[in-house]
């Protein structure tokens, strides 16, 4: 299995509007970061998207990438899911809609948000089909698990896809370790984990907490994603272990 990180910044970039780098070297390509989102690739070249970030065109021409089988989101909130209506170049050519996933309050909100997406308007077709995840066990050849997570007063969805063995989880968005998540994450080969800042926040996990998960559920090999303008590549580099990747725009991994 193949994870492409299409994006790995927090919900305003970096650099934020008006230039500002923060703590993060603007000679270093590696920190500048788009809206957090990714694909993953398995070895028959079935892809499955995790959100559609602000930036999602972009990170789709930066990628080559042309066509997908299907979009997961995680939740609803902008960074996530405002990169909505690029999905309806992938649309063109299928027979259907695009197969669409989330928990059963981000599909109200997002049907609710972007009803033309899911149901059509004006002539033109629908772009996804969109369904809840509570029978979703299989998808495009994928082993797909997933978990609530506590994001601040609301929730987000961790996911765990596996295939030929391998697995990738992706957990974004997260406040709080739970039990369910150790168990939904349990030795995968890759975690890809919130990681906003190095100190705590109300709504997002910080280092500490990001090298914790990873610890408590053994996985393999660490990413840390969501990074805002205070987390400099090269200097987080040099501070996280030998299994821990600094996550970056474009970054590709074999699991």
């Amino acid at each position: 299995m193949k994870l492409i990180m299409l994006g790995s910044g927090t919900s305003t970039g970096v650099p934020r509007v008006g230039d500002d780098w923060g703590d993060c070297d603007p000679e270093e390509p590696r920190n500048r970061r788009t809206r957090v989102s990714i694909l993953v690739e398995s070895d028959e070249g079935r892809r499955v998207l995790v959100d559609t970030s602000t930036d999602l065109r972009q990170q789709l021409l930066d990628n080559k990438i042309d066509r997908i089988d299907g979009v997961f989101w995680t939740h609803d909130h902008a960074d996530h899911c405002h990169g909505i209506d690029d999905l309806r170049v992938l649309r063109y050519g299928r027979g259907g809609p695009i197969p669409a996933y989330a928990g059963v309050e981000t599909a109200r909100r997002l049907k609710s948000r972007f009803s033309y997406v899911f149901a059509g308007e004006f002539g033109y077709p629908t772009i996804c089909a969109l369904e809840t995840l509570e029978k979703l066990r299989i998808f495009a050849g994928f082993g797909v698990s997933w978990v609530q997570m506590p994001h601040g007063p609301t929730e987000t969805t961790g996911f765990r896809l596996e295939n030929d063995g391998k697995s990738i989880v992706y957990a974004t968005d997260f406040s709080e370790i739970t039990d369910k998540m150790l168990e939904c994450f349990d030795g995968c080969d890759v975690l890809v984990t919130d990681c906003l800042r190095r100190e705590p926040h109300p709504t997002h996990a910080h280092l500490e907490m990001a090298l914790d998960l990873g610890k408590r559920c053994k996985a393999s090999r660490i990413v840390l994603s969501h990074l805002d303008k205070s987390m400099d590549y090269a200097s987080l580099c040099d501070e996280v272990p030998s299994n821990v990747i600094v996550g970056y725009d474009g970054l590709e991994l074999t699991a």
